[in-house]
């Protein structure tokens, strides 16, 4: 028996091994089961080593000890609504709102995410806007800077945003920055020097101990948070890198969605900072403090009138939180549901609820980028595609680049952006973040951002859908069978 017999018995042997854990120890949904079953059997080898990076599931014991940590800053006032809700007392300032009190106590009950009805908002879509107000931001700051991406590059734009970071931990504010490791893999600690001199700090979201190979390539964290003076709160799709301003010429144009928030909101987006700050850090854990959550000090003319909740989820949440919001908003449509989304993979609960809403005259509108950045996504999303077209959908290819934003507009009244696309990763594996804003004046300037990026892309019709060729449509059928596990 030669050597190579052996190693073909052995890896067989931990397929087996590796399926039987899947059924009966993670009990997996039946859909991720199937996928990883035939990844297992019929590509042995390197079935073997993608269980290995993406397969593991995360220890339930440590993902509820990270909940369990107090909720800074906002726990009085969640005891507050949660009283008002076992009671029906809640009360709305805005009787539109009110319409969407089961949404509103689904949120709260099940995530913790208080309403808040004090916000100003404002909406940036283009790159270079959204970081020239970022930085301007941080060069008012007079306390601290928490600063969260998934995404953190050493390049033109991620050497300038630590030049400014630097400045002001040189002149004595507070400034903490904390990075996904996978998503940040170019990163090195010495691009920090300067500012770890200048006693700022950084961490790491579950980094490798070796330099090329995470084995938790899944629960990354992909929330884009920034906190100022627990007074300015930025949430949504940019990350940093030169390609969001627009300049890798494979991408070309970055179109995305980042929000602005100004008001108590923020305190939700800074308890999220710190439970993820904690969670990372071994020595610099993050206490409350005044400061962190300052009181919302507004004139009677600058007071906001946004209702917001700051909504998460991932694998350390007992419900797929932020897909169960989308659900709940489409259900609710009776006009039109506008959504923008760089992947579309959604699950059999999502889909349907988008079929039923196509089926029962509501106007369904998708926008989707023209091009991937993930070949196989991209034709597991144009394989969804087709079905909903069949519903009825209008769906939009984006040509003026790619469109990276995460949005859903519901009946120009309510809205949801953040950092979560419509796939299994973002709902079930990684680690995301959402505004969901009950405000007509914010729904309808995300419409008509969507109807202005409508003239910059074609509209894909069923009958076009049909044409494609038997290749386009072998890809989409592989894709879309491995969509469970992408």
């Amino acid at each position: 028996m030669n050597i190579v017999s052996v190693l073909l018995g052995i890896i067989i042997v931990l397929n087996i091994v590796f399926a039987i854990i899947m059924i009966f120890r993670e009990r997996r949904d039946a859909s991720s089961s199937w996928a990883w079953l035939l990844v297992l059997f019929f590509i042995p080898l390197l079935g073997f080593l993608l269980y290995l990076l993406f397969g593991q599931n995360l220890s339930r014991y440590h993902m509820f000890q990270w909940e369990d940590r107090k909720k800074l800053g906002i726990e009085k006032q969640l005891a507050t609504q949660l009283d008002h809700i076992r009671n029906d007392t809640l009360e709305f300032k805005d009787e539109m709102v009110r319409k969407h009190k089961q949404l509103i106590n689904m949120h709260v009950v099940n995530n913790d995410a208080v309403l808040t009805e004090d916000n100003t908002i404002n909406i940036f879509t283009d790159g270079n806007e959204k970081f020239d107000k970022l930085i301007q931001d941080i060069e008012q700051a007079k306390h601290h800077i928490h600063l969260q991406y998934y995404i953190l590059k050493k390049d033109q734009l991620g050497k300038r945003l630590l030049s400014s970071l630097t400045k002001k931990a040189e002149e004595g504010v507070k400034v903490r920055i904390l990075y996904d490791d996978l998503g940040s893999r170019g990163l090195r600690p010495s691009f920090f020097r300067k500012l770890r001199e200048a006693e700022g700090e950084v961490e790491v979201f579950f980094p490798s101990k070796l330099r090329w190979i995470n084995f938790r390539m899944n629960y990354r964290n992909h929330r884009k948070l920034v906190i100022i003076d627990g007074n300015i709160g930025y949430v949504g799709g940019f990350n940093v890198g030169d390609e969001y301003l627009g300049l890798n010429p494979s991408f070309g144009y970055w179109r995305d969605t980042h929000l602005r928030i100004q008001g108590s909101a923020v305190h939700a987006i800074q308890t999220r900072f710190i439970l993820d700050w904690n969670q990372a850090t071994e020595k610099r854990v993050i206490s409350y403090s005044p400061e962190l959550f300052p009181t919302q000090t507004h004139t009677q003319s600058s007071i906001g009138s946004s209702s917001v909740q700051i909504v998460t989820s991932g694998p350390d949440s007992v419900w797929e939180q932020i897909k169960n919001g989308y659900i709940k908003m489409i259900s609710t449509a009776k006009k039109s549901i506008y959504i923008q989304t760089p992947y579309f993979i959604p699950d059999a609960s999502l889909l349907d609820a988008l079929k039923i809403a196509c089926l029962s005259g509501v106007e369904v509108k998708l926008m989707i980028p023209n091009k991937p950045d993930h070949p196989f996504v991209y034709w597991a999303t144009m394989s969804y595609v087709g079905e909903l077209l069949s519903s009825g959908a209008k769906v939009y290819i984006y040509d003026n680049g790619f469109i990276h934003a995460k949005t859903i507009v519901v009946d120009d009244e309510i809205c949801s952006v953040g950092t979560a696309n419509i796939d299994v990763r973002s709902f079930k594996l990684n680690f995301e973040v959402n505004a969901f804003i009950y405000d007509k004046t914010i729904s309808q300037q995300l419409v008509n951002a969507f109807q202005k990026d409508m003239a910059l892309s074609r509209d894909l019709t069923l009958e076009a859908y049909h044409q494609r060729t038997r290749r386009i449509r072998f890809k989409e059928s592989i894709s879309r069978l491995l969509s469970p596990i992408l």
